[in-house]
């Protein structure tokens, strides 16, 4: 899964403390292979979560967890100028 994040102005800090905390919870998910959060160098408005799960219903299990709708739905969600989130089927 690939989510890219245009925060609004004057929000940088807020939502960058929040994603590392969700981050941080959601690499404790079973189904979780990796979390990374990316803000772009030149513009640290533009921020690129890459996440990987074991199978597109661990990533399912991961929208519906209590930190998600906290933390993404809650907080992140309402500071931000736009999200974009794509999913993609990795090969083995």
């Amino acid at each position: 899964m690939i989510a890219r994040y245009t925060i609004a102005p004057g929000n940088e800090e807020a939502v960058l403390s929040l994603l590392r905390e969700l981050a941080a919870a959601a690499r404790t998910e079973p189904g979780n292979l990796g979390f990374e959060v990316a803000a772009l160098v030149t513009d640290p408005r533009q921020v690129v979560l890459l996440e990987r799960y074991v199978s597109r219903a661990a990533f399912e299990d991961h929208r519906t967890t209590p930190h998600f709708k906290r933390l993404v739905l809650e907080q992140i969600v309402p500071l931000l100028d736009s999200r974009v989130v794509e999913l993609f089927d990795a090969g083995e």
